[in-house]
């Protein structure tokens, strides 16, 4: 059947979910950042940082602008998710393309300037339009990566011991990890390379480690890194 008046147009936006890891006294979490709506739809809601795509721009440019114009985050790691796109998601026709990316911990003072709040990605208030089913989303890509990447890297800086890297899975998998059998997982691995220096504190000194910079934090296939 031929169409006999044209399509409707279709907005094409980007957003992303930046996860980084929170430490507290006894405990860690992953924590990603929201941005208030200042208009509507959705005014005073939270919501994903992100913006149009430019038409003239890729999109993995635009997420990337769009995160440093509304967060002032630089990542660690930025990945392509999924494409959300259900009628009815937002007023008009829009698709959006998210992206999921990783911050390492001491970025607070990087968002005091904007609208935006850190979140405990695990109990989340009602976002705008269906921000939280995609949060909901990327949190599952990330704990099914972590089991066959070094994915969990991207949280932490330079240099760390085994147990400030358990400490990143045991957040992203939501449970405790025997500390001997992580070791002899990790170690085996080829995913890092033990320095000369150790961390000196109230326990005995624990020998720092930094990543072997010739594995990929995850494996992309074909896409540029």
């Amino acid at each position: 059947m031929t169409r006999t008046t044209p399509p409707t147009p279709i907005g094409v936006a980007v957003s992303t979910v930046i996860f980084r890891l929170r430490r507290d006294s006894d405990d860690a979490r992953i924590e990603l950042p929201l941005v208030r709506r200042t208009r509507d739809p959705h005014e005073g809601h939270w919501a994903l940082p992100g913006g149009w795509v430019d038409p003239a721009e890729n999109v993995d440019a635009t997420a990337s602008r769009t995160l440093a114009e509304t967060t002032g985050l630089a990542p660690s790691y930025l990945e392509q998710l999924y494409a959300f796109g259900d009628v009815g998601r937002s007023p008009g026709r829009v698709v959006s393309i998210v992206y999921w990316a990783l911050v390492r911990e001491d970025v607070t003072a990087a968002t005091e300037q904007h609208n935006v709040a850190w979140f405990d990605a695990t109990d989340l208030p009602d976002l705008a339009f269906d921000h939280n089913h995609i949060v909901d989303y990327a949190l599952w890509r990330l704990r099914n990566k972590v089991g066959y990447s070094r994915i969990a890297h991207g949280f932490l800086p330079d240099r760390f011991t085994l147990a400030e890297l358990r400490e990143v899975y045991e957040a992203i998998l939501g449970r405790r990890l025997d500390p001997a059998n992580f070791r002899r997982q990790v170690e085996g691995s080829g995913t890092l390379i033990p320095t000369d220096d150790f961390r000196t504190g109230s326990h005995r000194p624990a020998r720092l480690y930094r990543y072997n910079q010739d594995v990929e934090l995850a494996d992309r296939g074909p896409l540029p890194q």
